[in-house]
């Protein structure tokens, strides 16, 4: 990520997450016990899914905001902070109870990575486990503020097609004038 993202990490974003993104998108969805977080960045959503959830394990491709992640939960044990890419994961089928994946799809370079992304994710969830994401539309002052930086965004309208191709039923997908947040549920 550019330095722009510096602010990810900031109290003001932290307080977007926490206040409004999260709640729009997860609504009244159980994650359920054991959850994986996909791309958690600066840590934002990790700091409140780890206080909601039993479990989290949080799969970050960046090793340096990985290294700063795991520093930061060192001392909680119901957090496991991975290194590792999201489009490959090294967990057992059925394995999750729920999946959450904020603001960070838009930095998966290609189509067929983000779709890999979600064919991995309906893999590890157990059938009718949620997967919760959510993301920025995309828009020309995104653009600017990606410059030298991966800017991929997500068209919400083509998520029901992708999801249902990636083993995702029931897919719920919501628009608002800020971006799109999706529930969709693992097939049986």
């Amino acid at each position: 990520m550019n330095k722009a993202h510096e602010k990810c990490g900031g109290d003001e974003w932290r307080q977007v997450i926490r206040e409004v993104i999260l709640p729009w998108a997860l609504r009244d969805t159980d994650l359920g016990d054991d959850v994986l977080e996909v791309g958690p960045g600066y840590g934002a959503t990790t700091d409140v899914l780890s206080r909601a959830v039993p479990r989290l394990t949080s799969v970050e491709i960046d090793e340096e905001l990985a290294a700063m992640l795991t520093d930061r939960y060192a001392d909680v044990p119901s957090v496991e902070i991975v290194n590792g890419d999201a489009t490959s994961l090294s967990y057992a089928d059925d394995r999750f109870s729920g999946a959450a994946c904020f603001t960070m799809l838009h930095h998966v370079p290609t189509i067929a990575l983000q779709d890999q992304l979600f064919a991995e994710v309906a893999r590890v969830l157990r059938p009718g486990a949620p997967l919760v994401a959510s993301d920025s539309l995309g828009s020309e002052e995104l653009k600017a503020h990606h410059e030298d930086d991966t800017y991929n965004p997500v068209d919400p309208a083509s998520l029901p097609d992708r999801l249902a191709a990636a083993g995702f039923v029931d897919v719920n997908v919501r628009v608002n004038e800020f971006g799109w947040g999706v529930i969709a549920r693992a097939a049986d």
